[in-house]
């Protein structure tokens, strides 16, 4: 009752009083012929007053019910997390949990195995923590907190800050000033990327079930913001990753080391392989024998050696082909800043700071990806529910026989080459049929514009660019692997000039050129040579059976959305059981890396004696066939072939720890191959 009383308004309006240099008097006091106009001005300032009292108030409802929206959608996102971790834990044991009677390390201790070389895990982006050092004011309470891997609390808590403290400065790629954020050292670094989110845990499990610890088994934690030599030049990564191995191989009874990188910690060791044979200062200085004596085997897990599609379109518009989905959902709410999220321009803008994004960009160009109207992929089966798979290994004759895979071709062309195309138009006409790509077009159109931000909003490098020069890159157009730097370079030009210095991405002439000992082509298969150690093994471990992305279809963003003005077109589909599904083109893969990505190096350019590998090293292919788990709560299955889900695939674990007891490619079967990789190699010309 008091609250109500208090705000009632009294049934009475006070005289309205006016000021004079002397004092003031009562307007009622005035002449009847003095009192009219000044009661119409009155009338006008109330008027004004009520509107912009009503525009406060609306504003103050506006922004209350963005806050209201955030704390719902928050309260319901933590809701189901925590519904589901309870159910995960009440459910059965059996249900959720693998039974230790069928984990592969108890089974193969049972058989005899026990651990003889020393292991090293080596993680992937994003899959492995970082924790606070030192940070700005919003930071308090942080230090040694994660900031990575560790949950969401703190992005749901302070958002902003903690973009801040995760971005890297623009024209350096390293620490912004004030802000020290260092990777979690140790196994507890990338054994879970968040609670009840595995990465390396199942693998570490059943390394010790047959006997490795801490003295014989390390993750080389390391920041996988930075491009690879600047894990050196700031944090020594390298260097205390080689100390590492050469004191496991002297601690264990002069072991080699088995080395098992995921994801893109495939293309970091690969730089660390040619950094650690050069002489310092750019180089670790353990010259051209190191290898040979201190590792004995590389198992490569869902290896990304050439690149990713996926790399582009985070770079354009930030999306994956999840993200397109929930972009395209009306009222955009991811675009227009409705709930006052804008996910998207916060996102863009911290992850272009970090140089890594660029490393997984593909590599070697319309030779290895396909051109406007060719690609390796072609004659592809994409209905995976009525793809059947046969076991192929290298000696069989039948490479090419129609046995391989059971399915249809798809009536229309599935142009893969054109890694990005503006309409589906673009994505299926011929070449001639299209207007060609003029690096004319890319210059510098820097606009002189006054934006005026609120505070919280996000700035993209887009904002500075002329919307006219927008349209004209995306009127029909289509960009293979060779054209879209021109595009990349155009729509994150930061980026690209500050990467460019420490990545590429081409094919190399001449490999004995001395400008390839420089560290910006240490990551890049086809611009180094495999380092001379005959004796060791190298693996690629993927898995196969999921539609994973190839190529996307764009269109322009409606008007509202000004700072991302791409996006994919999640309207595009093709016929039924075709390639093309919400914008995607779809190829063969383990959800994230394509099958030529992950399998090309082992199945054609590292195979033999090559000039990529003179001295023949062993190369092994081993692939995983997808089969997904029967309930939504046992995240990864056993038998999963996704990306991150794949290190806990039983045959995969098996192998593993077969090579870390002494086991050779040969004693485990040699090749082990489901997918087209072995066609779609051949059908790439490169010199070997």
């Amino acid at each position: 009752m008091v609250s109500f009383l208090r705000l009632r308004k009294p049934n009475y309006v006070e005289p309205a009083i006016k000021y004079s240099s002397v004092g003031f008097e009562s307007f009622d006091d005035q002449s009847p012929t003095s009192t009219a106009p000044r009661l119409e001005n009155l009338g006008l300032e109330t008027s004004n007053k009520k509107k912009n009292q009503t525009k406060r108030r609306q504003a103050k409802e506006h922004n209350g019910r963005c806050l209201d929206s955030c704390c719902w959608i928050t309260g319901y996102l933590c809701t189901t997390w925590w519904l589901l971790l309870f159910l995960y834990h009440c459910l059965p044991f059996t249900v959720v949990h693998e039974v230790p009677e069928l984990m592969p390390g108890a089974r193969l201790k049972r058989e005899g195995l026990t651990a003889l070389h020393p292991v090293v895990l080596v993680p992937g982006i994003v899959t492995g923590g970082l924790e606070l050092w030192e940070g700005k004011p919003c930071a308090d309470g942080l230090f040694r907190k994660r900031l990575w891997g560790g949950g969401f609390t703190q992005i749901i808590k302070r958002p902003l800050c903690w973009v801040e403290h995760l971005s890297l400065h623009n024209e350096t790629g390293l620490d912004p000033p004030g802000i020290r954020v260092r990777p979690v050292p140790g196994l507890f670094g990338a054994d879970y990327s968040a609670p009840g989110y595995f990465v390396w845990d199942e693998l570490i499990k059943n390394l010790a079930k047959i006997g490795y610890e801490g003295k014989n088994l390390h993750m080389a934690a390391y920041d996988w913001r930075l491009s690879f030599q600047n894990t050196e030049i700031r944090d020594h990564s390298l260097s205390r990753l080689k100390s590492k191995i050469e004191l496991m191989y002297r601690a264990n009874g002069y072991k080699k080391v088995v080395v098992v990188p995921h994801s893109m910690g495939v293309t970091y060791f690969l730089h660390f392989l040619k950094w650690v044979e050069m002489p310092p200062p750019m180089g670790g200085g353990g010259g051209p024998d190191w290898c040979a004596k201190h590792v004995k085997a590389i198992m490569n897990v869902s290896p990304a050696f050439l690149g990713v599609p996926k790399a582009v379109s985070n770079i354009l518009s930030v999306e994956g082909k999840d993200d397109a989905y929930i972009r395209a959902m009306p009222p955009g709410v991811l675009d227009s800043g409705i709930l006052g999220l804008q996910a998207l321009e916060h996102i863009m803008r911290v992850s272009r700071t970090w140089d890594s994004l660029v490393s997984l960009v593909p590599k070697g160009g319309e030779t290895i990806w396909g051109n406007m109207d060719w690609s390796p992929e072609e004659e592809h089966v994409c209905d995976f529910s009525k793809k059947r798979y046969s076991r192929l290994s290298r000696s069989d004759n039948n490479v090419n026989n129609s046995d391989v895979k059971i399915g249809f071709r798809m009536k229309d062309p599935i142009n893969y080459g054109r890694i990005i195309s503006f309409g589906k138009a673009a994505s299926i006409l011929h070449s001639s049929q299209l207007p060609t790509v003029d690096s004319k077009e890319f210059l510098p159109t820097n606009v002189s514009q006054d934006f005026n931000f609120s505070c919280g909003e996000a700035w993209t490098e887009y904002d500075e660019m002329s919307r006219e020069s927008i349209r004209k890159t995306a009127a029909d157009k289509a960009y293979t692997a060779k054209t879209l730097f021109d595009l990349l370079h155009f729509v994150a030009p930061k980026m690209m000039k500050r990467a460019e210095a420490h990545f590429s991405h081409g094919i190399a002439d001449n490999l004995d050129d001395p400008k390839y000992n420089h560290y910006k082509y240490w990551s890049n298969p086809l611009e180094t040579k495999l380092p001379d150690a005959p004796d060791m093994e190298i693996y690629c471990s993927y898995g196969v059976g999921i539609p994973t992305e190839r190529s996307y279809v764009y269109k322009l963003s409606p008007s509202s959305s000004k700072h991302i003005p791409y996006q994919i077109d999640s309207s595009i589909d093709g016929e039924d059981g075709s390639c093309l599904k919400g914008g995607v083109y779809f190829a063969d893969g383990d959800e994230s890396v394509p099958v030529l990505s992950a399998g090309f190096m082992c199945a054609k350019g590292w195979r033999g004696s090559t000039r990529f590998n003179p001295s023949g090293i062993a190369t092994y292919t081993r692939e995983y066939r997808n089969k997904p788990p029967a309930s939504l709560l046992e995240r990864g299955g056993i038998k999963n072939g996704a990306h991150v889900d794949n290190v806990r695939n039983v045959a995969l674990i098996e192998d593993i720890l077969r090579i870390a007891a002494g086991a050779t490619g040969e004693d485990i079967g040699g090749d082990k191959i489901y997918s087209d990789i072995l066609r779609m190699s051949e059908r790439v010309s490169l010199q070997l």
